[in-house]
């Protein structure tokens, strides 16, 4: 089964950073897209970044441009969400989810209505004081 775990959320100021980790295991997949998302209370799942594993191309939701970095260990196996200057408004539950289909890198990877219920992991608690 595959089986995604994602940690590394908590308590920052503003301006502050973390990093989260997303650990996969299960994966029979040659060719797959992990990505992050997240869920503010009271609003709807969002992507926020994804990465390739066949060649480790990248892209970012507008308000994680600039500010966080989407990573990879060489194994593949752990997917990485550095979060610098972090706002308020990034405050949310944090989740890694996998995309096994063979498709070009594009927007719709951050789209989580394109990720089976069964490629989810579960959430980290970001929280950014002010």
């Amino acid at each position: 089964d595959v089986q995604l775990q994602a940690s590394g959320g908590g308590l920052v100021q503003a301006g502050g950073s973390l990093r989260l980790s997303c650990a996969a295991s299960g994966f029979t997949f040659d060719d797959y897209a992990i990505a992050w998302f997240r869920q503010a209370p009271g609003k709807e799942r969002e992507g926020v970044s994804c990465i390739m594993s066949r060649d480790g191309s990248t892209i970012y939701a507008d308000p994680a441009k600039g500010r966080f970095t989407i990573s990879t260990d060489n194994a593949r196996i752990t997917v990485y969400l550095q979060m610098d200057r972090l706002k308020p408004e990034d405050t949310a539950v944090y989740y890694c989810a996998v995309d096994p289909s063979p498709r070009r890198l594009s927007s719709l990877h951050l789209n989580p209505n394109d990720y089976e219920d069964e490629y989810w992991g579960k959430g980290t608690q970001v929280t950014v004081s002010s």
